[in-house]
């Protein structure tokens, strides 16, 4: 961070000292979200050994300027924990360095800068000049990252093999596309614009990729440890039961815990597989059931846009159901698009891709269209009900849309209860009537069961030392993924710790509020109102959640 905006972010802070709580909260967000805006810089943001003392500092003085939340409303006691859960996690993630890991299975970095560029329009004056911008200062960010790495290198933190590996494929992939076609000579609508952009890229943003490229492959994975848990690493069983808590947004849990609860979990789903393959009148083992539907031609598509078809079907299928269930629904439309091309092969099965009124661009439910025997249709409806209505789109554009919400919590995710709401939404299509078959109710089923799975294979990986080899064997023994989703989610749970167990934990959590509202309410239990209980304040921690629901059961029983 640049000495001037140190020096005027901690002249902020002293000053909110003397104002009332309410208007020190609101100056704090403000302050921060300044801060937030500049200290990214741009046109990429790149944190640094040298920007992190002041970035730290800068946080530390805006958490210390939170008014205590009792003489608060509340809603600016909802802003007022959130900015605190956020800083604390910020706070703790510069001092550990995790700048010093940017990549993931899925690219990390790399995969950020595909998305920018992947589906961008460049039309006017205005676009191309930030488009130029953004080509000409590539290089530099790519350098940036690979000090980072170094750094990262030299102090013990580093990245697990595997995750290097699949990135190196990635570049390689970058690499081939022909320099006048490719990603970044794409967007733009003009020849001589084309033309610069493609200049630009042979000359500078390659190369750059290309040294990126030698300096993993010839330096970085060869001084790499064998473990893929991220406890192998400096620090790394600390932070594995920070991300843990961080994730779950549970003060209390553990790796332990979680193991447990996943344990459990897991038990408890197999027996309602098992009752669901009795309906099939399948006789077979159950290993022999789940060889059926990762061979049988009738669960996979023919063709990548029969794929599509089926995944927008029954899209249109939930949003006719949906009304019944809430109260409210986005006004912005869902559509159903594929995955890109060039995230395709390391990406999961699906993932949402949030719409926006400023750039007035839908929300994308994405399919993979990629190696279609790898994508069964008949886990298809729960995830279209995830990723889609009523799952994250809902869940988001419904926050986009709320009055009032302030500009810190409007674009704020908080993964237990955003993933914990997608499951929620798989396990609500049962109500909605949208599994026709007994094999739908089994892939709802099967995408219960990974999660339960990731519970136990996280923490494991990552803090009791299983193996890959054993991670995968475990999801691919309890699920019905395609082997190559098996292998694909494990990858990601090694380049990503402690995020995977946010979905069950979080639904977990969700389910449980609804069932004591359910037992508090009795007959005056109404469905549609929980739900807008639950999504009424953007994304909160599951304690805030919890704090919410009581409310309402309270004020329906005085009603």
């Amino acid at each position: 961070m640049p000495l001037f905006l140190f020096f005027l972010v901690l002249c902020v802070a002293s000053s909110l000292s003397a104002q009332s709580d309410s208007a020190r909260l609101e100056n704090t967000l403000t302050a921060y979200l300044t801060f937030d805006q500049l200290s990214t810089g741009l046109p990429w943001r790149l944190d640094t050994e040298q920007s992190t003392p002041g970035q730290i500092a800068a946080l530390t003085s805006f958490r210390e300027a939170l008014p205590d939340r009792d003489r608060l409303s509340d809603r600016q006691r909802i802003d007022r924990d959130l900015l605190a859960y956020v800083l604390d996690d910020r706070m703790y993630r510069l001092r550990f360095g995790h700048h010093l890991l940017p990549l993931d299975a899925e690219g990390g970095f790399l995969a950020e800068i595909i998305y920018r560029f992947s589906g961008r329009r460049v039309a006017t004056e205005a676009d191309y000049r930030k488009y130029l911008n953004d080509l000409r200062t590539l290089p530099d960010y790519l350098r940036g990252q690979e000090a980072n790495l170094r750094r990262g290198l030299a102090q013990g933190k580093v990245h697990p093999r595997r995750v290097v590996e699949l990135n190196l494929a990635l570049i390689d992939r970058q690499l081939a596309s022909p320099v006048g076609e490719g990603l970044f000579a794409d967007p733009p609508e003009r020849a001589d614009w084309k033309q610069t952009a493609v200049t630009i890229t042979r000359d500078t943003i390659y190369p750059a990729y290309a040294h990126l490229r030698r300096f993993l492959a010839e330096e970085y994975l060869p001084a790499l440890p064998e473990e893929i848990g991220i406890a192998a690493i400096t620090d790394g069983r600390d932070f594995y039961r920070q991300r843990i808590r961080y994730f779950t947004s549970d003060s209390l849990a553990t790796p332990e815990s979680v193991f447990a609860t996943g344990e459990r979990e897991v038990a408890r789903i197999r027996a309602e597989m098992d009752t669901v393959i009795a309906r099939t009148g399948f006789t077979g083992s159950f290993s022999d059931f789940l060889l059926h539907l990762r061979t049988a031609a009738q669960f996979y598509a023919a063709s990548p846009q029969d794929l599509l078809d089926r995944a927008s079907w029954i899209t249109n299928r939930i949003q006719t159901a949906a009304p019944r269930y809430f109260s409210t629904l986005p006004r912005m439309p869902l559509v159903v698009a594929p995955v890109p091309a060039a995230l395709a092969p390391n990406y999961t099965g699906g993932r949402y891709s949030q719409g926006s009124y400023d750039t007035r661009r839908a929300g994308q439910f994405w399919v993979n269209t990629y190696d279609l025997p790898s994508r069964p249709l008949y886990t298809l409806p729960a995830l279209a009900l995830h990723e889609g209505v009523p799952g994250h789109h809902t869940q988001i554009m419904l926050a986009a849309e709320l009055e009032g919400l302030s500009d810190f919590r409007r674009d704020l995710y908080l993964s237990a209860f955003g993933e914990g709401w997608g499951l929620y939404a798989e396990y609500l299509g049962q109500e909605m009537g949208v599994y026709e078959t007994d094999y739908d109710e089994f892939g709802r089923l099967t995408y219960e069961m990974w999660r339960a799975c990731r519970l136990v294979v996280d923490p494991g990986m990552h803090y009791f030392g299983w193996s890959r080899e054993r991670a995968v064997a475990y999801m691919a023994e309890h699920t019905a993924l395609s082997l190559r989703e098996v292998n694909s989610e494990v990858d990601r749970y090694i380049g990503w710790p402690g995020q995977a167990v946010s979905y069950k934990m979080g639904e977990l959590k969700i389910r449980a509020l609804r069932k004591e509202a359910e037992a508090a309410l009795g007959a005056r239990f109404d469905l549609a109102a929980f739900h807008a209980v639950v999504l009424g304040s953007g994304a909160v921690t599951m304690s805030l959640l919890a704090e919410h629901v009581r409310r309402y059961v309270a004020a329906e029983l005085v009603d």
